[in-house]
């Protein structure tokens, strides 16, 4: 039976080989040697990689801390952010299971679900997207691109988004009647799948601080559905990387997401069998900068967005980056990350989502 509580979806494993500095971080966290044939997923190789990582220099200079920016706005064009890194291994997994149909569900400007059209048409698969929500006179941003790339949309009631299983599986019947199978990916492509992504974003890293000759205080990850902070937990674990990593949820609370994220390492940890102790691992993140509301940004962010722009031609979004970074830079003034002298922060794209607010930028800038 699935559980859509968590997004976690049935699946046909496969065994392939962990790299050999990722088999030698098992070992020593586990005290012992690990299976010589590790589960772990498949992968389909879509995002531009490595990204760069940059200090921002004016920004770092007038705050007194030195800013670093992981550039995962840059892992492709149409499919940028965060997403394509997971999405990696959850279309790694439907390719492998002879999936026609990628499903995914999301809030109508979902980066997530337009990076999943976006792949779905390069790979020459269909895909079907359930947004909540009712459907607007316009498509702008993200939306605009989901019907670009032929994404087939459905637009659900509250009711219909909360009861996601059975709105699934009516579909997923639907297409079987075609002779066509599903693959549902769930929101963000946030499951034990999906955290693959930034388990294997922190070899990247690594190589980052060595090339930059850093060791950060801290890791910054906005976080929206979770998977992106629970890899790069599970990654540093790993790795036995010396840094604090650090989420500011856009949505939700702190227990909800400590809940989803200790719930995601469980999953990840049984599925592929897994002797690390994820029950140990902490799960940091600073809570009270949700604002009015998911997707909803105070003029302050929208501020902080026009004034990174002007001073290092970065673009934030107002529903993720932009608000975690304004929350990032008010941490430093005067709260948890005040005296650091190296912060990482991951930009995690989401530039299409600034359209759809061009009126509240406008007025803010």
């Amino acid at each position: 039976m699935m559980s859509f509580r968590h997004q976690s979806i049935e699946f046909k494993e496969k065994t392939m080989l962990y790299s050999a500095s990722t088999h030698r971080r098992l070992r020593s966290l586990a005290g012992a040697e690990p299976k010589a044939n590790m589960i772990t997923p498949p992968r389909q190789p879509l995002a531009q990689l490595p990204t760069p990582m940059h200090r921002l220099d004016r920004m770092s200079d007038e705050v007194g801390t030195n800013i670093w920016l992981k550039r995962d706005d840059m892992t492709d064009m149409v499919a940028s952010g965060n997403k394509i890194r997971k999405l990696e291994y959850a279309i790694g997994q439907a390719i492998a299971d002879k999936a026609d149909v990628l499903v995914t569900w999301g809030g109508i400007q979902s980066n997530h679900c337009r990076a999943t059209a976006a792949l779905a048409a390069r790979l020459g698969l269909k895909s079907h997207l359930l947004l909540r929500g009712q459907e607007p006179g316009i498509a702008d941003g993200n939306l605009m691109l989901d019907q670009l790339l032929g994404a087939e949309v459905s637009y659900l009631s509250l009711e219909e988004y909360r009861d996601m299983e059975t709105t699934y599986l009516d579909l997923q019947r639907r297409y079987n009647e075609r002779g066509l199978t599903t693959y549902a990916i769930p929101v963000g492509a946030s499951d034990e799948v999906g955290l693959w992504g930034y388990i294997n974003c922190v070899d990247e890293l690594q190589e980052d601080f060595a090339r930059t000759g850093i060791a950060p205080d801290a890791i910054i990850a906005t976080v929206g559905s979770g998977g992106t902070m629970a890899g790069l937990i599970l990654g540093s674990a790993l790795h036995e990387l010396d840094t604090e990593i650090i989420g500011f949820n856009v949505c939700d609370n702190e227990s909800y997401f400590r809940d989803k994220i200790s719930s995601d390492f469980k999953r990840w940890q049984e599925r592929y069998e897994s002797n690390i102790d994820v029950a140990g691992l902490p799960i940091t993140i600073i809570d009270g900068y949700v604002g009015p509301g998911y997707a909803k940004a105070t003029p302050p962010v929208f501020q902080t967005i026009s004034r990174v722009a002007k001073q290092e031609g970065i673009v934030l979004d107002p529903v993720y980056t932009g608000k975690a970074f304004d929350a990032m830079l008010q941490e430093i003034g005067s709260g948890r990350l005040h005296g650091m002298e190296n912060i990482v922060f991951i930009h995690t794209g989401g530039i299409y989502g600034l359209f759809p607010q061009k009126e509240e930028l406008l007025r803010a800038i």
